[in-house]
């Protein structure tokens, strides 16, 4: 069994990958729309950047923190592993989520920076309506569905493609372009650019959020039931640590969203 990745260490790794996340998410925004007026290809631009750009950090830092970048996921994380001890305790929970918020920023900060930008400009873009806020739900559930429904089914390893692909169809099916995660939500509203968020939409965005990470949880418990018993030689992740799973023991993991 090898030795569980320190807490500093997978913070560190939440905040850098969540950092990256943004910059992707907010950078690709900036450059489609330098490059083309049609707003269409503008969302195809910046949403295809996005999924490549989740997919490739899912796969590179799941092994590390889990992968979570989103607040939402990790508060589901530790709320579906209470009973058994497998999801993230308070102690990570108060590392993971602060270190999400600030990783979002400082990525927001990073891409305007690239593009010569001012480097903090609060966005005008409002997204105050109420058929956004069901957009939030619809796709925040549907993640929180995702990624523990991977876990009971044991199919974790599907994660990168699967949590990128379904980012990248929730661009287009939802009408808030899905954000689905407190810490991109927050840290958007530092641009003034495509992907930007006014400061006074992003309260309501963030409640319907949680609202839609309890129906995600409602729906894995009705879909899958309890957690999926693994054998002794199968290997899990366990918030970021990679070890041998013990016999009979749920296996739960968690990677993101954008």
């Amino acid at each position: 069994m090898s030795a569980p990745v320190p807490l500093a260490r997978r913070a560190a790794a939440e905040a850098v990958g969540t950092a990256a996340l943004v910059a992707v998410v907010v950078g690709s925004g900036i450059q489609a729309t330098e490059l083309t007026r049609d707003v269409g290809v503008q969302l195809l631009a910046n949403s295809l950047a996005t999924v490549l750009g989740l997919g490739v950090l899912i796969a590179l830092l799941g092994s590390v923190s889990g992968a979570h970048f989103n607040p939402v996921v990790t508060l589901a994380a530790g709320f579906a592993g209470r009973r058994t001890g497998d999801g993230p305790g308070p102690r990570e929970m108060a590392a993971y989520i602060p270190a999400q918020v600030a990783g979002a920023i400082g990525g927001t900060v990073l891409a305007d920076a690239m593009f010569a930008r001012p480097l903090v400009q609060w966005s005008t873009h409002d997204r105050s309506a109420g058929h956004l806020w069901l957009g939030e739900v619809v796709a925040t559930a549907g993640l929180v569905w995702l990624v523990f429904g991977l876990a009971r089914s044991g199919r974790t390893h599907l994660a990168p493609v699967a949590v990128a692909s379904y980012i990248g169809a929730a661009y287009w099916f939802t009408s808030s372009t899905s954000f689905a995660n407190p810490a991109v939500t927050i840290g958007r509203a530092f641009t003034d650019t495509f992907a930007g968020i006014a400061p006074a939409s992003v309260a309501p965005f963030l409640a319907a959020q949680l609202a839609g990470a309890v129906v995600g949880l409602v729906l894995v418990a009705v879909t899958f039931g309890r957690p999926t018993p693994v054998t002794g030689s199968e290997v899990a992740v366990l918030n970021g640590e990679r070890q041998l799973a013990a016999p009979a023991r749920p296996a739960e993991e968690s990677a993101v969203s954008s």
